[in-house]
């Protein structure tokens, strides 16, 4: 018989423990079985568990997502990650990313580490199939599944800090698989973030809605602010900016015109790192 290896991961129809013995697939003591694609994302999203319907980033906006993020244009938002590890994040600790995507700020932040020579260990869940397989392909040494944030396949109390970087937020979620005085780590972008972005797009550009940082079972810790303005100097990086964000759902062909018109932009991009703290009970 092969050897057992645990995990955090938790078995999304009965709540067990899944084991790991090297094969590509992870089974309970139920004997529930769960695939994972050779060298890709381990799929723990039953059907009933897609969350009203929703199967995350379509393949084209995670193509966009990767194309913009491997260039280094949010390279300073990875830094400013990586500087609140250093004063969260505790030795041999569990990270837990909820909404990872494609992986660039889980893999970068585990490499931070690295370089630390600080031990961890990195999950990171994302309902997009297609984003997590590029995650898990980018980044052999962190464990990635396809899953909802609104239903976590992770055991109670098995992380030491929870990220959340412009996924959706899942407050009873996240109280749950945190230890006692975990932390939870989430990134937002500020009012202005790309507004030069959106005065060469719409007529009547919105500032992004800030809202109070106050969070149901976490105690409010320390505020990051992440700003820098970025020259794009080519219309394709503007594209893939666009196409990686909400507002690609949200614009008139009138609007997309005028996009397709841009060849250079230079604009502000503005964010917040909040660092929050479980409450004990």
């Amino acid at each position: 018989m092969s050897e057992r290896f645990e995990t955090i991961w938790m078995c999304p129809v009965c709540g067990k423990m899944l084991y790991s013995g090297g094969s590509l697939s992870l089974q309970c003591e139920n004997h529930h079985n769960f695939d994972r694609a050779k060298k890709g994302a381990l799929y723990l999203l039953p059907p009933n568990r897609k969350h009203t319907g929703n199967s995350g980033d379509n393949p084209e906006m995670v193509q966009a997502r990767r194309h913009f993020l491997q260039k280094g244009y949010y390279s300073h938002l990875l830094e400013t990650l990586c500087m609140a590890l250093d004063e969260y994040f505790p030795m041999n600790g569990i990270l837990l990313d909820a909404g990872c995507g494609e992986g660039y700020y889980t893999s970068g932040m585990r490499i931070h580490l690295q370089k630390q020579g600080i031990s961890s260990n990195f999950y990171g869940v994302d309902i997009s199939k297609t984003a997590s397989n590029y995650a898990s392909k980018a980044d052999s040494l962190i464990r990635y599944a396809v899953a909802s944030v609104f239903h976590l396949p992770v055991l109670h109390e098995s992380c030491d800090m929870v990220v959340s970087i412009f996924a959706p937020y899942c407050g009873e979620e996240f109280q749950r698989v945190l230890k006692q005085g975990g932390f939870f780590m989430m990134a937002i972008p500020s009012a202005k973030h790309l507004w030069k972005l959106k005065q060469a797009i719409y007529d009547k550009p919105y500032e992004n809605e800030v809202k109070d940082y106050s969070l149901d079972g976490f105690t409010f810790l320390k505020k990051y602010a992440c700003q820098k303005d970025i020259f794009l100097d080519n219309h394709d990086d503007i594209q893939a900016l666009f196409e990686m964000t909400p507002y690609a759902y949200r614009t008139s062909p009138k609007e997309k015109e005028r996009l397709s018109s841009l060849d250079s932009l230079t604009t502000e991009t503005a964010f917040e790192v909040l660092i929050y703290q479980k409450v004990k009970e």
